[in-house]
């Protein structure tokens, strides 16, 4: 069960609720009350009635640490002697976060961090600091504004992001999760006969999304070699969007056989989808060079690798 006791910020207690609501687990409202400590016992006592074996207790946060706050949050773990004491601090203030976290840890005995804001421009530096500073571990990475965007904390995977060498172990646990493998065998067998379609190409860039942003897909690779640009590229998701509504304007049979779209067809392509024959001569050209770095790429040693890893021989495209 969750509770929020932010009584300060307004409409607090109603987010908290509707991500509770997206996620399927039980928020406990506290109407009515305005005492953060008297909300916090009133949610324990319920959970306990209702048979749950977790409260998580949020508190209310501040961009600096503040002595009314402190004071609120001592009153609260005295009162509540909860098992886990985790600090949510922000990857993106720095130095600020790492200040924040010795002093949190100080005065409570932490048990753990949240380092949220991983998807921006920080790449993780103040994870070291506040582990040195505070002696307790990250538990958890924001790696994105949604709450779907949580994941556990890796050492040496945030190690590989902070020296640029990419985190290519949580890109590949993301890929085996969203990737249909029978597919990516499929795509990998047509490579190989060169009979990878239009349409193929369009579900590969449908697969590449379901693993979620490509900026942060990207920001997963080694900023080495072949993936050097690659990993500092933003991609324009609407741009991916406009590609599949071109091939979607195509029929079954130019899908099928690209070669046949001539400067007729190209036109009917162009109007159907709402974009300019130009930018449907561009999707061509594209998916025609896709299609051979692909071919390249299955029969080197990295197709190898991916195979391995049952990951779709198009995701570096």
């Amino acid at each position: 069960m969750l509770v929020s006791t932010d009584v300060y910020r307004p409409a607090a207690r109603e987010q908290l609720a509707v991500i509770a609501k997206e996620i399927g687990i039980p928020c406990f409202p506290g109407e009515g009350m305005d005492s953060p400590v008297e909300l916090a016992l009133a949610a324990r006592k319920d959970a306990a009635d209702r048979g749950h074996d977790v409260l998580i207790v949020d508190t209310a946060g501040r961009l600096h640490i503040d002595e009314a706050l402190m004071e609120e949050v001592t009153e609260l773990r005295t009162r509540l002697r909860p098992s886990e004491v985790l600090l949510v601090t922000d990857a993106m203030v720095g130095q600020d976060a790492v200040r924040s976290a010795q002093e949190f840890h100080e005065r409570l005995g932490t048990s753990g961090v949240i380092l949220t804001k991983l998807d921006g421009d920080a790449r993780g530096g103040a994870a070291l600091s506040i582990r040195h500073v505070t002696g307790q571990p990250i538990k958890f990475i924001g790696v994105g504004e949604k709450y779907d965007a949580l994941e556990v904390f890796y050492p040496d995977r945030i190690v590989s992001r902070i020296l640029g060498m990419g985190d290519l172990l949580s890109l590949i646990e993301k890929a085996e999760e969203a990737i249909d493998k029978k597919k990516a065998l499929e795509v990998h067998r047509k490579l190989q006969t060169d009979s990878f379609s239009l349409a193929d190409f369009r579900d590969q860039l449908q697969q590449m999304r379901s693993l979620g942003p490509l900026d942060q897909m990207m920001g997963m690779l080694p900023k080495v070699g072949m993936f050097r640009d690659a990993a500092k590229a933003r991609v324009d998701e609407k741009e991916l969007v406009r590609i599949e509504a071109i091939i979607n304007s195509m029929t079954a049979k130019e899908r099928q056989r690209h070669e046949i779209i001539n400067g007729k067809r190209r036109k009917r392509i162009a109007r159907g989808s709402g974009t300019s024959v130009q930018q449907v001569n561009q999707v061509l050209k594209q998916y025609v060079q896709m299609r051979k770095m692909m071919k390249s790429m299955s029969r080197g040693l990295l197709g190898k690798q991916l195979e391995r890893f049952k990951l779709p021989v198009g995701l570096g495209g």
